[in-house]
């Protein structure tokens, strides 16, 4: 037995173009059927669709140069306000074990 999944799906590009597709996830159930004995199971291949009822919708977008230029400052603030808080652990780690050892 197999129950498959179908979800529709648009894809929005930049340039305009739009394409309708469909999503697709399955499940795989195997029964054995026994050799001897009455069994009540008929041999065979079964389909199961559950097809969703809502449209999924990918729309691709572009970012301005303002905000990639926002995000890179934030990474480099970032990244000196992290190394300043690790200079000044540092730095006054050594020092209270150069007076503690004075």
């Amino acid at each position: 037995q197999y129950f498959v999944k179908v979800v529709p799906t648009q894809y929005h590009f930049a340039d305009g173009r739009v394409m309708n597709t469909n999503q697709f996830a399955y499940t795989e159930h195997f029964r054995a059927i026994e050799a001897h004995g009455a069994s009540r199971t008929l041999p065979g291949v079964f389909f199961f669709y559950d097809i969703s009822p809502i449209l999924v919708k990918f729309q691709e977008t572009s970012r301005s140069l303002a905000h990639f230029l926002t995000s890179v400052c934030a990474i480099v603030g970032g990244v000196f306000t992290v190394v300043g808080i690790i200079d000044s652990l540092l730095y006054h780690g050594s020092k209270a074990r150069c007076s503690s050892a004075s």
